[in-house]
């Protein structure tokens, strides 16, 4: 069975896209059959490409940027993936409300393919430069939409810092 990932942020702009292409990127290196995609919790940026600053530091660091288009998620879909993370403590409030309203269930210990049920985590979970944190939002992957070029790269290097723990997470998961 094919193992499921969901990456989500605010717009599905910069983040939750930058998690999705790196991520695909790293699993397919290591030869692991999963489907990954991102996804906004807002529609604002709806149908709009990758933030070009994202896509200028996706490229220069060596990635290939697909065609995109910013999503919202919708509650009833996430209990069609294996794995949903939140870029920050506020999307992950908002997608546990989003499942606890669509009847699907919140389980780190779920099964993959498992119906109805979702493993929901913070994507920095994965980090293990992380620090040990009191609080969820010191987990948060940081917004590079208000800064500048080097904002962009940061917050690659942090997707980059979770990515290869999510590879051995779903390898792990897969058997």
């Amino acid at each position: 069975m094919t193992y499921r990932l969901l990456m989500v942020c605010t717009g599905n702009i910069c983040r939750s896209a930058m998690a999705e292409i790196v991520v695909r990127d790293r699993l397919e290196e290591a030869g692991i059959n999963a489907y990954v995609d991102s996804a906004g919790i807002s529609d604002e940026e709806h149908g709009g490409p990758i933030d070009y600053r994202a896509q200028r530091t996706l490229t220069r660091a060596g990635y290939q940027v697909p065609h995109h288009q910013a999503r919202q998620v919708q509650g009833h879909e996430l209990g069609t993936y294996d794995l949903v993370l939140a870029m920050t403590s506020h999307h992950l409030s908002v997608l546990e409300h989003l499942a606890q309203h669509a009847g699907v269930d919140v389980d780190k210990e779920t099964a993959v393919g498992a119906p109805k049920a979702v493993d929901i985590r913070m994507f920095r979970e994965f980090d293990p430069t992380a620090p040990a944190v009191r609080h969820r939002r010191e987990l948060d992957v940081p917004d590079p939409w208000y800064g500048d070029q080097e904002d962009f790269e940061e917050t690659l290097r942090t997707i980059e810092s979770a990515a290869d723990s999510i590879v051995e997470h779903v390898a792990r998961a897969q058997g």
